[in-house]
């Protein structure tokens, strides 16, 4: 069985959140922990707090031992972007689109 937590609009682009997710995928609990806090970037801590939620759903709601719980997915989709104007020369605009996404941690018990 797997447990999830998500993060919804958060205010990282997607590809720097990808390329932090990628680091913890199929890794136990402890050194996806570790992974994440010796990290600098933004990404790391917004991961890092979606995978505790995800743990404590696992241990809370589903009665889950945590010694055996690993980092089975993790995913980071595209949110809706927010849409900024830019000025430009001559009376114009750009319009400068904000990245936002979802983030989804699934963790997993391990099957002996």
């Amino acid at each position: 069985m797997e447990v999830y937590a998500k993060l919804k609009n958060s205010r990282i682009s997607p590809y720097k959140a990808r390329k932090v997710a990628a680091l913890i995928r199929r890794k136990d609990l402890e050194t996806a922990y570790a992974i994440l806090q010796a990290l600098p970037h933004k990404g790391a801590r917004l991961i890092y707090k979606v995978l505790h939620s995800s743990e404590a759903n696992a241990t809370n709601n589903y009665q889950m031992d945590k010694k055996n719980l690993f980092v089975k997915r993790v995913l980071v989709d595209e949110a809706t972007p927010y849409r900024r104007l830019k000025p430009r020369a001559m009376g114009r605009a750009d319009i400068m689109k904000r990245r936002n996404s979802h983030i989804t941690v699934y963790v997993a018990e391990k099957e002996d």
